[in-house]
């Protein structure tokens, strides 16, 4: 264990980012309690974890491997970027 701005932090961000993950694919499952206007079927949750997983991953590896901040930052927003087009796609078919 380190100081508070070495790995301790690091590991801190991290688990809050999976954490938001975990609440990203919960937020369904709670609303199919409430309304009929949320319908999802186990693809569906496994497509999403799937996804927000795969991105989580990419963001891992752009942080653990890539050493320059412009280029983390760029990878981190093209990571952003396909997650968010292939989210819609998914959802209600933008480029379809």
């Amino acid at each position: 264990m380190t100081h508070a701005n070495g790995p301790v932090q690091a590991s801190h961000i991290r688990i809050g980012a999976w954490s938001l993950v975990a609440l990203a694919l919960l937020a369904p499952l709670v609303a199919m309690q409430f309304t009929s206007e949320v319908n999802w079927g186990i693809g569906d949750f496994v497509a999403a974890a799937a996804l927000l997983g795969g991105a989580g991953l990419a963001l891992e590896a752009v942080l653990r491997f890539v050493r320059g901040t412009g280029a983390r930052i760029g990878l981190g927003l093209a990571i952003g970027v396909a997650l968010l087009l292939v989210w819609a796609e998914l959802a209600v078919g933008l480029f379809h």
